[in-house]
């Protein structure tokens, strides 16, 4: 029997399933709304940026959302980072009724394994809001460092190989 926990493109047929994620107490300060994801994955489309934008189902609803894709420098990123292809995880968000059950470790291991399977492996790079510690907790855990550098208010946090 295959996994609970099933990854498939986001794409217009289920943006609308992925708009009614429940995550009202998420400010969109610590994870982007599923438009600003839409725009983020249509413009790697646009640009030829490898990566994917994923919608996470379990039990076949859907539960989450993440994009894990091609980085574009920013002036911001870590100096370990400068010169060096990598991916950044943008907008990993889970329904409220999904968390702290493994769904998200599960997901976001799964959409790693796929993006390195087809794209290669780079190291990941993701910012985590100073305020979230949840989410700081979460990445740790997920083999994220921590830096002391940051993008407005998110902390950056790194995954080598």
């Amino acid at each position: 029997m295959g996994s609970p926990i099933t990854l498939e493109p986001l794409t217009e047929d289920n943006l609308d399933e992925a708009r009614g994620i429940q995550r009202e107490d998420i400010s969109e300060e610590f994870a982007d709304g599923i438009d600003a994801l839409w725009e983020l994955t249509q413009y790697g489309l646009e640009h030829g940026c490898i990566g994917r934008t994923f919608l996470v189902r379990y039990m076949g609803k859907c539960a989450g959302v993440l994009l894990l894709g091609e980085a574009i420098p920013w002036e911001t990123d870590p100096p370990e980072m400068r010169g060096v292809p990598f991916y950044r995880l943008m907008c990993f968000v889970m329904g409220r009724e999904y968390r702290g059950m493994g769904i998200g470790s599960a997901a976001l291991e799964a959409a790693v394994r796929e993006v390195y399977r087809e794209f290669g492996p780079r190291p990941i790079a993701l910012g985590v809001h100073k305020d979230n510690t949840g989410a700081e907790r979460f990445y740790i855990r997920h083999g994220f460092q921590k830096t002391a550098y940051m993008e407005g208010n998110d902390y950056y946090f790194l995954r080598f190989l």
